[in-house]
């Protein structure tokens, strides 16, 4: 039987994961967005269509007789679906949470899903998606994460389950992404201000010589692209590791501000 597939949240990520699960064959995807129904989103309905992924009426809709309900949203919304999903869940089916929320998040997600009957698995993605599509690195956690990979890997992802503890997984990307998001808000805001002053070269050469092996020049201008591509995104990750910072009492104004940095330098 083709495995069935919903996927909540169609922006890039859930673009890529359908067109990824359509090829693999032997499934059926279905999706629904907030945004169906807008101007914006006329040309990814279209090219769903195309590919044959199922456009829902909404969201109990595309996960109705789904064995996997996948949510892909902003991570300012992961546990506001969750909420919604605890509504129209049954027995036997898995929601299969991947957006980059805190552990407090995922835990709280859970809970609400579980008393559906629904199993949840919480994904943690540990790498850009576009390139990598489905075979983008995923933690998994939760006690049918084994499962999910069972599942799910056979179609070209990449799941390895970590824990059957909800939240372990989401901590280990957040811990991780305090030091890249960090690196790459530090970095930003020293060439930008070393630019301004004229002092670029002498700024990279002694960086270069408290830290040989690394082009610190390079590197700068690297994760500056990748803020304006993704800062957005990366943001909201920053904000959701404020709060797993803060409820541990150690403040949340360093994440924050990482945050601030990725959202400022977005799109330019």
């Amino acid at each position: 039987m083709a495995l069935k597939i919903a996927i909540i949240g169609y922006g890039e990520v859930g673009q890529i994961f359908a067109a990824g699960f359509v090829a693999a064959g032997d499934t059926q995807v279905s999706t629904y967005d907030i945004l169906f129904g807008k101007p914006v989103a006329e040309a990814r309905i279209a090219r769903a269509g195309e590919i044959g992924v199922r456009i829902a009426r909404d969201h109990a809709d595309a996960a109705e007789g789904a064995d996997i309900v996948i949510s892909a949203v902003t991570a300012d919304q992961a546990r506001h679906v969750a909420r919604g999903a605890a509504e129209y869940l049954k027995p036997g089916q898995v929601f299969f949470d991947i957006n980059s929320a805190s552990p407090n998040t995922k835990i709280e997600s859970a809970a609400m899903v579980e008393a559906s009957g629904a199993d949840f698995v919480e994904g943690a993605v540990m790498a850009t998606v576009p390139g990598r599509d489905l075979k983008v690195p995923i933690l998994g956690g939760g006690a049918r994460a084994a499962r999910v990979a069972e599942m799910l890997n056979p179609l070209g992802m990449n799941i390895k389950p970590v824990s059957e503890q909800t939240g372990r997984a989401s901590a280990m990307k957040l811990c991780r992404s305090i030091i890249i998001k960090g690196l790459e808000a530090m970095l930003i805001q020293c060439r930008e201000s070393a630019v301004h002053w004229d002092v670029e070269e002498e700024v990279f050469a002694s960086l270069s010589n408290s830290y040989p092996g690394m082009d610190w020049k390079k590197l700068a201008e690297r994760m500056r692209g990748r803020v304006s591509l993704h800062g957005v995104r990366r943001s909201a990750e920053m904000r959701e590791a404020a709060e797993m910072t803060g409820a541990l009492g150690l403040g949340d104004s360093l994440c924050h501000g990482i945050a601030d940095v990725q959202a400022a330098f977005a799109g330019k």
